[in-house]
């Protein structure tokens, strides 16, 4: 098991013992007795390990929490997280080894009397793989867990979750300069007509290569791995998913290259954007917009800022400029460690599981500067992703690619 002795000299040491005492001193504040974590983000932020199969996490109101996840992968993730192999238990179609039976059993021993108040995590999500207990589970747990009363707990996690440590920040760093990486190889191989014959498939085999080499675990992203979009694909109606296609880039087109990296479950993301010549004056017209609409929006992120307050003055920006058709109304998402995505902040807005518009902006708050350009009937756009870490007076930008609309000859 990792303990805090002399670890937390490693640039990337998260004090998990401590985070899952946070959340011990937050079930006792709420009344609640064990918890029962079921999101990936959850997963993530307390096991650090990564969990693609259906998994769970119990934690008692003390001690140390036990994972359980599919057998086939039990192994690995007891190998991966901070703690003992022992607590890793793999569920499988056996009699009583399916994961209701066996949570339920382990639920109860660590409750005395077998009763009290199980947290669970229920809600909604745009985000297809949050994963919230679905209502056949719910039943299930309900029916194995009789003197228990089942309450939806999520937000403790959340409020907890929402200010980075060094140590996660770090991640982020290292995987947006593995992002980097990336994009200097796909920039190197479509230059000096390099381009010609590609498609976005290749473009997107080559930025991942690189990130590969430079210690990427994986392109995280749950759209399409690497996002690629070339001509007419970069100005969807404010599309932000665009899967690599076999699409040849093509002179006179723009070119968007969304790529997506991981490094100790920190995710890196990073979209660059392009004109292939010969480029026209309304095409440089829509890319100087989008290069000042990103500056100001950066300029402007700080503490204390607002997602309403900074969508309403850079939509003020864009009818200013004589361009506001072509901008989404909204200029950030949420992150944190793999699975948690979208939502900003804690789920207390006027549109449960969104965010809050008037969420308060605090230090050390880490997000994605999340922007759309889009004209669909002149076949172009762009898109600017890049975490940011908000402090007092301004905002770090983790990628460290040059912003720019790049015209490749």
């Amino acid at each position: 098991m990792t303990t805090s002795n002399g670890q937390d000299k490693d640039p990337y040491f998260i004090d998990f013992p401590a985070r899952i005492g946070a959340i011990q001193k937050a079930m006792a504040e709420h009344g609640i007795d064990v918890y029962l974590g079921s999101r990936l983000r959850t997963l993530s932020w307390t096991l650090d390990a990564f969990c693609p199969w259906r998994s769970f996490v119990v934690i008692p109101a003390a001690g140390l929490p036990t994972a359980f996840t599919f057998a086939i992968d039990a192994a690995r993730v007891g190998d991966d997280t901070w703690l003992d192999a022992s607590r890793v238990h793999g569920f499988a179609p056996l009699g009583g080894q399916d994961q209701i039976s066996q949570i339920a059993e382990f639920v109860l021993g660590e409750l005395p009397g077998g009763k009290g108040r199980v947290g669970i995590e229920d809600g909604m999500s745009n985000y297809l793989p949050e994963g919230n207990l679905t209502h056949y589970e719910y039943v299930r747990f309900n029916e194995a867990l009789p003197g228990c009363e089942l309450v939806n707990a999520h937000s403790l996690i959340d409020e907890l979750a929402l200010i980075k440590d060094q140590g996660t920040i770090n991640r982020f760093r290292e995987a947006s300069r593995i992002v980097d990486a990336g994009h200097k190889a796909v920039f190197e191989a479509i230059s000096g007509g390099g381009y010609r014959g590609m498609t976005e498939t290749e473009i997107a085999g080559i930025a991942a290569y690189a990130m590969r080499k430079a210690g990427s675990e994986w392109e995280w992203s749950f759209t399409g791995g690497n996002e690629i979009a070339s001509g007419y694909r970069t100005g969807y109606g404010f599309g932000a998913c665009t899967p690599a296609t076999r699409r040849e880039i093509k002179a006179g087109e723009p070119l968007m290259v969304d790529i997506h990296s991981m490094f100790k479950l920190g995710l890196g993301d990073h979209s660059h954007n392009y004109l292939i010549g010969p480029v026209s004056d309304r095409q440089r017209w829509h890319a100087d917009n989008f290069v000042a609409l990103v500056t100001g929006t950066l300029e402007r992120y700080r503490a204390g800022v607002t997602p309403a307050g900074l969508g309403a003055e850079m939509m003020g920006f864009a009818a200013e400029r004589g361009f506001v058709d072509f901008v989404l109304p909204g200029f950030e998402h949420g992150i944190g460690m793999l699975g948690d995505e979208w939502r900003i902040g804690r789920n207390d807005g006027p549109i449960p599981y969104w965010t809050n518009p008037q969420h308060v902006y605090q230090e050390n708050e880490v997000l994605i500067c999340a922007i759309q350009y889009a004209c669909p009937d002149e076949g172009i756009g762009f898109r600017y992703e890049n975490p940011i870490v908000l402090s007092a007076d301004g905002c770090e930008e983790l990628s460290k690619f040059p912003l720019s609309v790049d015209e490749i000859a």
